[in-house]
């Protein structure tokens, strides 16, 4: 019946409400194909001329559902609303739901597109007003408040399949069929997603995941953070869907290992213990281990027994040389990790240019868009696909960008306080003279310049497939997720617990 109707040559405006109403759900990819043929219709149809609506709610919402899908159509169309000033309208403001909707299209703007910067500037601010207003519709208001904290371009598409199910709901003109098929989908993803945490997390002896209990963090490694649910959380920020769950396997351990070598690096190896860790890890070889401090042992064989069992798992389809790919980038990682070492022993203070072209790297994800990669059933991935990433492209360089700088602004603090490489805003401040305020506004200035580079390198024609750019796109709304207000991976709120809870423990009621 979905299928039919998306389908449906029915009147344009209708099919971007139910291709919204579809993704926000989190049932899109059950309609990748079909949802692709609609929105190429109706751009063949428009192209960059305004589709055929007055309602400031429709043309928004048009504008948002092509953009975000990769269509270049112009900010153009919203100079309708604006008077000889070039300034929009205010009598737009008696228009709730429009205004929501220009705010939410204004997330999609690129470099140097003014109209959307000055629509996000005045949505902004009239809808903060119209959030405390007791007059408003109390859903409209829940809505314009959640909006006013995240946007929905950077929400990852899981938690707001959570939040949206029940709004839908709520919603007089809402589609008995969707709402069952979302509650039912949530609730099959949930049982996925459960057996596999259960399997990374549970000792036994056909678990293939029993590298984690071998490691024997509390007594091998005490000063590694134990975050094995908060790294699924983060594989499953990815990718949610069940065609990916080996892959979403090999990112769990991924960002595991990311956390043993972080914090290594950050608070325990001497520089010269560093040093010879990162030698080992350029030569990959098992024979290096003897060469190494007793308790780097143990993370050096369980490190290359790891992309063995990768390599094994993958050689009977062909891809074996997808971890020739992954190992190039740890070798990256850890060279990396070792100039912030050396910047540490000898007390250097970079400058943000050259501290941002190290901890690009460091921030790893660069590495974990590689990883995202390896495993997947499609035809999408080939060796271009790692080449690219290798690059650093600037889709991967901004989403690396926004998780170092939002990462520092939420950490810098307490890392400066146990004796940590200097941040961003240590870098800043000792550059410009500027003070930690300031800093922090001008690195936020750089996390939103960042977001315009992903919606621009998300425009059509691309560099590789579009579904490859996802990656990169839902890491940059992790960080969002996670470094909002505070470190939410280190020491995880009452909001990130929540998250988990909702997603792994609390089915939705059918």
């Amino acid at each position: 019946m979905i299928k039919a109707s998306l389908n449906d040559t029915m009147q344009h405006m209708k099919l971007i409400e139910l291709i919204d109403a579809v993704q926000r759900l989190g049932i899109a990819y059950h309609f990748e194909d079909e949802i692709e043929e609609a929105l190429q219709r109706i751009y063949v149809a428009y192209g960059e001329k305004r589709i055929d609506d007055k309602s400031l709610q429709n043309i928004s919402l048009w504008f948002r559902l092509l953009q975000q899908q990769g269509f270049n159509v112009s900010s153009g169309i919203f100079k309708n609303y604006m008077d000889e000033k070039e300034d929009f309208k205010e009598s737009l403001c008696d228009d709730a739901q429009g205004m929501l909707a220009l705010y939410e299209a204004s997330y999609m703007r690129v470099k140097g597109e003014k109209v959307l910067d000055d629509a996000l500037e005045f949505t902004k601010t009239h809808l903060a007003v119209i959030a405390k207003d007791s007059s408003c519709d109390p859903l409209l208001r829940t809505q314009i408040q959640t909006a006013l904290k995240q946007p929905l371009r950077k929400r990852l598409p899981r938690l707001e399949a959570l939040r949206y199910i029940p709004i839908y709901q709520q919603q007089a003109s809402h589609n008995e069929v969707l709402l069952k098929l979302a509650k039912l989908d949530f609730n099959v993803l949930q049982s996925i997603h459960k057996k596999e945490l259960s399997q990374l997390c549970k000792q036994g002896k056909i678990n293939k995941h029993l590298w984690w209990k071998e490691l024997d963090i509390q007594k091998n490694l005490p000063h590694v953070r134990d975050r094995m649910v908060e790294c699924y959380f983060w594989a499953l920020a990815i990718y949610f869907e069940p065609q990916y769950s080996r892959t979403r396997m090999f990112l769990n351990k991924t960002c595991m290992w990311l956390v043993v070598l972080d914090d290594t690096f950050d608070n325990y190896g001497t520089y010269e213990e560093l040093k010879i860790f990162t030698e080992a890890v350029q030569r990959w070889s098992i024979s290096c281990i003897d060469m190494l401090p007793e308790y780097m042992k143990v993370i050096y064989e369980q490190l290359l027994k790891h992309h063995q069992e990768m390599e094994e798992s993958l050689e009977s389809e062909g891809k074996a040389y997808q971890v020739h790919y992954v190992k190039e980038l740890v070798k990256e990682l850890t060279e990396n990790y070792l100039m912030e070492a050396k910047w540490l022993k000898d007390g250097y203070v970079p400058s943000l240019e050259e501290y941002m072209s190290v901890s690009m790297v460091t921030g790893a994800y660069g590495l974990i868009v590689g990883r995202s990669y390896v495993g997947r059933s499609d035809d999408k991935v080939n060796e271009d696909s790692f080449k690219w990433v290798a690059t650093y492209p600037p889709i991967v360089k901004a989403s690396s960008k926004i998780v170092r700088l939002m990462n520092d602004i939420a950490s810098h603090k307490e890392e400066q306080e146990r004796g940590h490489v200097a941040s961003s805003v240590e870098c800043y401040r000792n550059e410009t003279g500027a003070s930690e305020k300031e800093a922090c506004e001008y690195i936020l200035k750089q996390v939103e310049d960042a977001w315009k580079v992903i919606n621009q390198e998300s425009l059509r024609p691309t560099e590789v497939p579009f579904p490859l750019l996802m990656p990169a796109i839902n890491l940059a709304r992790m960080a969002d997720v996670l470094y909002d207000v505070g470190d939410g991976f280190t020491h995880a709120g009452k909001e990130i617990i929540n998250h988990i809870k909702s997603l792994f423990l609390h089915p939705a009621v059918i």
